[in-house]
């Protein structure tokens, strides 16, 4: 397996794979602050943290330092944070004295289901000596999307946003009515899964291609060779 994700290993100490080191390590931090209740705060760092996504891929591009270590790390990181705001979302809502938030809390089980469905994928790929692909279009969109939308909700959403215009907020100054709210859920859940469906042909493809006469003798003269 050592040889097998030894490539991982091949020019790591770039821009880019910082940004995305630092991400996963504010992953916990936003956690804390969440659960805390230092809502402003966790809102900075969900911000911050959907920012570097943009920027990390854009240095890469234009400075030459996209690796594949990078490949990984940049999803793992996007993954970790979703399915992290997944779960604080859910049990936040689970408890809410909001009988439409309690009801909707199911929606992100989804996306904890999806987010843990790719890491295991990813792993198992990894595993086998299959290098998954980088994120297509569909998936930049969905990762943006479901950024802005967790964004705006840990701000003006109703019971949980640390900007909503009730008593309990930092800073009081509009909520989102909840149908408003579940819409842009939803709308975030619908693009999460169309990528998740585009991800399928490729990785087929590169199963298929993998575990094929040919592909078990191309790994073999590749391990002979390391």
């Amino acid at each position: 397996m050592a040889k097998k994700t030894a490539y991982l290993f091949e020019n790591i100490w770039t821009i880019p794979n910082v940004i995305s080191f630092i991400r996963i390590l504010l992953i916990p931090v936003f956690g804390v602050l969440f659960y805390k209740g230092e809502l402003l705060w966790a809102l900075v760092i969900l911000a911050l943290s959907g920012l570097s996504d943009l920027v990390d891929g854009k240095i890469a591009r234009k400075f030459n330092q996209v690796s594949e270590l990078g490949k990984m790390l940049d999803p793992i990181a996007d993954k970790l944070t979703q399915a992290t705001i997944a779960v604080v979302y859910f049990f936040t809502f689970l408890k809410a004295e909001n009988t439409t938030l309690k009801m909707f809390s199911w929606v992100f089980l989804l996306f904890i289901v999806k987010e843990l469905v790719m890491l295991i994928g990813g792993a198992i790929m990894i595993a086998v000596g299959i290098r998954p692909g980088a994120a297509e279009i569909y998936g930049k969109i969905a990762t943006t999307v479901f950024y802005v939308v967790m964004v705006i909700i840990m701000a003006f959403g109703p019971e949980v946003g640390a900007l909503r215009a009730e008593e309990g907020a930092i800073l009081q100054l509009f909520t989102l009515p909840d149908a408003v709210m579940m819409v842009l859920v939803v709308i975030s859940v619908i693009t999460t899964f169309m990528a998740f469906a585009s991800y399928m042909p490729a990785v087929h493809k590169q199963v298929k291609e993998r575990f094929s006469d040919e592909g078990k003798k191309k790994a073999k003269e590749e391990a002979g060779k390391k």
